[in-house]
């Protein structure tokens, strides 16, 4: 990977892991909460390699009930 297009990525796994969650799962989560996401999508940016906006890391803390500083944080 050359340069991350994001520095949530590995948060996001984390967390998505620590609550037992598939990607499947997380993305059904995230589409049941408004955000039309795939598995994919949570891949990429578990991967890094998607540039995610900040209407985007809303919708994931409220998927995950976190503050924005949890998924910002290194």
């Amino acid at each position: 990977m050359n340069h991350p297009r994001n520095i949530i990525g590995p948060n996001v796994r984390r967390l998505r892991n620590h609550l037992g969650l598939s990607q499947e799962r997380l993305a059904l989560k995230c589409q049941l909460a408004g955000w039309d996401i795939s598995r994919d999508g949570i891949a990429k940016i578990e991967g890094q390699v998607r540039w995610i906006s900040d209407f985007e890391l809303v919708y994931l803390c409220a998927v995950f009930q976190v503050k924005a500083e949890i998924l910002l944080a290194k």
